[in-house]
């Protein structure tokens, strides 16, 4: 037995023996955890769609872990100061995320000198909903179904079509329809959905891709048709409704606006395992099920490796759009 074997045995040995202590750590901080009230981060204005959904998750998660779940509404730079604030945060599982495809999946191909690296300073935990872009437009429209809308812009018409803003998931819905048919479009943003269905409702702007929950109202309204959905599925709360990428067979045609929650880089393991349980176990409920249903969203509860899957595909799925269509930040 040489020297250098006994040594390298021993480092070996060592290595074992601390990567033993650093995994009865965690499992003895998640046993423990959680021990204080937990900071639920949301990156836009307190009354929105992701402000609400973080107050009903930190209302049953602190009734089930026996916390309370702060949320905390830190806006700006399109989710991005909110989502570096976690990305910087201590790695122990007491400050979260709720995170939107934006911050996640879009700034960081599209927004010079973004502060923070989503794939590699935010650990993705559970997703939480998904809610599917309808596309939209005036009820004086002379088309009433996807088919005819599609046949409408092989003409190359010189339409003109709304969007949230640049970088939105409603833009990129806009611009790829634009480059797959060679069509004659034109982009409108707007600051906020709101005004851009304002303009659709009067006849301003010719289509736009909001999610749908906003649409539904303004369409039983008599206000806007819905044409098609922009998501890769049908939703179960619109079965009649089908996807662009169904009549065109653009399969990778799939945009949709979707939440979920994150935590610092390092976070243990295991304590990120019991939030994707508590999170889960959530979304199995059928009341809660019902209710994110009956909003327009589609539940899809994830593992941990799933959500992680998910998020990387969102992010590679952009990059290639902007690629594609050769947009850049505006």
């Amino acid at each position: 037995m040489t020297a250098s074997w006994t040594r390298r045995r021993l480092l070996a040995c060592a290595a074992a023996a601390s990567a033993g202590i650093v995994l009865r750590a965690g499992l003895a901080r998640a046993q423990q955890y959680p021990a204080r009230p937990i900071r639920l981060i949301v990156p836009f204005a307190a009354g929105g769609p992701t402000d609400i959904l973080a107050r009903l998750f930190g209302q049953h998660m602190g009734q089930t872990l026996g916390q309370q779940f702060v949320v905390e509404n830190i806006t700006g730079a399109g989710g991005s100061i909110g989502a570096a604030r976690v990305a910087q945060a201590a790695p122990d599982g007491y400050t979260l995320l709720l995170g939107q495809t934006g911050e996640i999946s879009i700034n960081q191909h599209w927004l010079k000198g973004l502060n923070y690296d989503p794939d590699k300073e935010l650990e993705p935990v559970a997703l939480a909903a998904v809610v599917p872009l309808a596309l939209v437009v005036p009820a004086k429209a002379p088309y009433s179904t996807i088919q005819d809308f599609l046949a409408a812009l092989k003409l190359k018409p010189k339409l003109t079509f709304a969007s949230a803003g640049t970088g939105t998931p409603g833009f990129f819905a806009g611009e790829l329809l634009k480059q797959r048919f060679d069509s004659n479009l034109t982009h409108v943003p707007y600051k906020g959905a709101g005004p851009a269905l304002t303009d659709v409702i009067g006849s301003h702007v010719d289509f736009y891709f909001p999610g749908f929950p906003a649409a539904v109202p303004h369409v039983q309204a008599g206000n806007l048709k819905m044409l098609a959905l922009s998501s890769a599925t049908r939703s179960p709360t619109a079965p009649n409704v089908p996807t662009v990428a169904e009549v065109t067979g653009l399969k990778d045609y799939d945009f949709t606006l979707w939440a979920g929650f994150f935590a610092p880089r390092g976070t243990p393991q295991p304590i990120i395992d019991r939030l994707n349980k508590e999170i889960n176990t959530i979304l199995a409920d059928p009341g809660i099920k019902a209710r994110l249903e009956s909003a327009g969203a589609i539940v899809r509860p994830m593992s941990v490796p799933e959500v992680k899957q998910f998020v990387q595909d969102e992010s590679q799925k952009y990059l290639r759009v902007i690629q594609e269509t050769g947009t850049s930040e505006q």
